[in-house]
């Protein structure tokens, strides 16, 4: 049967299915003659990817609905109970701002509590890292977020979390899915009710206790907190604005706590939306979503600017260069700056370990990697995706051989501190701007403190481009890209040698299979194509090293030229 018959076949299934409800049948009655959006939204199964369950919102097999929330939750308890090994197992839920997280993230409780599953739910809106905290906290056997983290309005998504507090793993993954797969009708999916399940213990709602516990984990990750609350933390000014989502009273508390008392948030974005509809995309990564943060830090003369994207995992920074223009750091330039802040405020105070190891992604810069090395730490590499981060801390927990200082990818993810096992923008916010501030006791900003990193270590200057391609279509048109450079690896770009053809599929240096292709070239620069796990999109990253910033800015608009051709002709 080929994908569009499948596809119309799982469309009539729905229709008449008598535990459908009758406003998504008549959405889907709304479809007919559509056959390329019918077999959009039918010809597969949400798929876990680097973040998990993710999609457009809507009716179908291929969308975020309360079936298939529904549908992935009794696999994740069908999962829990058969690896139980004596007691109980419980879950933690939490949700972002967007349109149904809060329904989705009740509705798995209740699923839950209806297996047996112990089920402790925040009743608003949390930060991802607070319920990777609250999973290890509480000693829970998995944990779900309803979120789609920077994506657009119309996207949601279900993180599902291991009981370290780590995204799940590929194989853990693979057999929740498996799980998913063997449910043949939403009659498998079990239900309880709200009142019932609170009143069997099933459903416990999180309070305030588990707020102040997560914000005062946070504040103990400051290396400078004497510094501020000495009188820095008043003249130093931050502006913060959580872009509509989960990042705006932790953030604030964190900061307060810390000891910085001239923060000023932006209003427009302050309060939950899921519509996001001050910015194009809640996305920290973009200049656009910071244009009314940079107003206001026009207006109030502030020293640095950050934001957290709606589930608050990742963060941004903006900070003014020696022009006074303020400019976004790159998730790559962030990195790098609190690496070497961490590690340089560790070794002045004597408390460098001789263990010590920053993780870092294969698609991250080598800048913070170099860094890192100079105070004597070292680096390990992993596959994109923070959950691989998160692994690797819980392996060297468990064995002591390295102690983990500080875990980042390019994509505005950071985290310092064993607390949790994902990227958090609260503790990089207060990093950033506890570095900031610290710099500036000395005369210098961010900026400052990069440019003499440079000189250090070199230019390092990364970008990234992405196609999205939606629908089938598109995951043929990714498949073809990728193909293209597999099978005919190109010799030379712009007359540099391509040294090393690295395909990341054949599983390299001890890493899982991944489709990912990366080409080093003998000047030093790379890039490297990879697909996106959660979203219809092909990324490609490029990374140039040069003696200036002119020469690197140069060296890396021609190869950014030179890859995105062939990507194009192919895409």
């Amino acid at each position: 049967m080929s994908q569009n018959e499948t596809a119309v076949a799982r469309y009539n299934a729905w229709l008449n299915d008598p535990l459908i409800d009758e406003a998504t049948k008549a959405e889907l009655r709304g479809l007919a003659g559509d056959d390329k959006e019918i077999t959009d939204r039918f010809y597969r199964d949400l798929e876990f990817g680097t973040g998990g369950l993710r999609g457009v919102m809507g009716a179908g097999t291929n969308r975020l609905n309360a079936y298939t929330v529904g549908k992935a939750t009794q696999g994740l308890a069908n999962w829990l109970l058969a690896g139980a090994k004596g007691g109980a197992p419980s879950a933690v839920i939490a949700h972002d701002s967007r349109n149904l997280s809060p329904e989705f993230a009740l509705d798995s409780a209740l699923v839950l509590a209806a297996n047996g599953v112990k089920t402790y739910l925040f009743p608003s809106l949390r930060p991802t890292p607070q319920l990777s905290f609250a999973v290890r906290s509480l000693g829970a056997s998995t944990g779900i977020v309803i979120t789609a983290s920077h994506n657009p309005p119309e996207y949601n998504g279900y993180k599902a979390y291991g009981s370290d507090g780590c995204q799940l793993i590929p194989e853990d993954a693979e057999q929740v899915i498996a799980s998913i797969q063997q449910i043949d009708g939403f009659d498998e999916v079990k239900r309880m009710s709200r009142e019932e399940a609170e009143s069997q213990g099933l459903l416990v709602w999180l309070g305030a206790e588990a707020d102040e516990q997560f914000v005062d984990t946070v504040v103990a990750q400051s290396l400078n907190g004497e510094l501020l609350k000495s009188g820095l933390g008043d003249k130093f000014k931050v502006v913060f604005t959580p872009l509509h989502g989960t990042g705006n009273l932790p953030v604030r508390e964190v900061l307060r706590k810390a000891g910085f008392n001239n923060v000023h948030v932006v209003a427009e974005q302050e309060q939950p939306d899921g519509y996001f509809s001050t910015v194009k995309s809640p996305n920290p990564e973009e200049r656009e979503a910071f244009t009314l943060a940079i107003k206001l830090a026009q207006e109030t003369g502030a020293d640095i600017i950050v934001g957290t994207d709606p589930d608050a995992d990742r963060m941004g920074a903006v900070v003014k260069n020696n022009e006074g223009e303020y400019v976004v750091l790159t998730g790559n330039q962030s990195g790098a700056l609190m690496v070497h802040y961490v590690l340089s405020q560790l070794k002045e105070r004597g408390q460098l370990p001789n263990n010590g190891v920053v993780i870092k992604t294969i698609v991250t810069s080598e800048m913070g990697a170099d860094i890192a090395r100079s105070y004597g730490a070292a680096v390990e590499n992993t596959l994109t995706g923070f959950k691989y981060i998160g692994e690797k801390m819980t392996a060297y927990e468990a064995s002591g051989e390295r102690s983990f200082l500080f875990g980042y990818e390019e994509s505005y993810g950071y985290l310092t501190g064993t607390y949790a096992r994902d990227k958090d923008a609260i503790v990089a916010a207060l990093l950033i701007c506890e570095a900031a501030a610290y710099y500036s006791s000395q005369g210098k900003t961010l900026y400052d403190v990069l440019l003499e990193l440079y000189e250090q270590h070199g230019v390092y200057l990364e970008g990234l481009e992405s196609r999205t391609l939606k629908g089938l279509d598109g995951v043929q048109q990714i498949a073809a890209i990728m193909d293209d450079w597999r099978n005919a690896p190109p010799a030379d770009v712009n007359g540099v040698k391509v040294e090393r053809a690295l395909d990341y599929l054949e599983g390299l240096d001890g890493l899982r299979p991944e489709n990912v292709l990366k080409f080093m070239l003998a000047d030093g620069s790379w890039f490297c194509l990879r697909p996106s796990g959660t979203e219809p999109k092909i990324k490609v990253y490029f990374a140039v090293r040069g003696q200036s910033t002119e020469q690197a800015a140069d060296a890396l608009a021609k190869l950014r030229t030179a890859v995105m051709e062939r990507v194009d002709r192919n895409g």
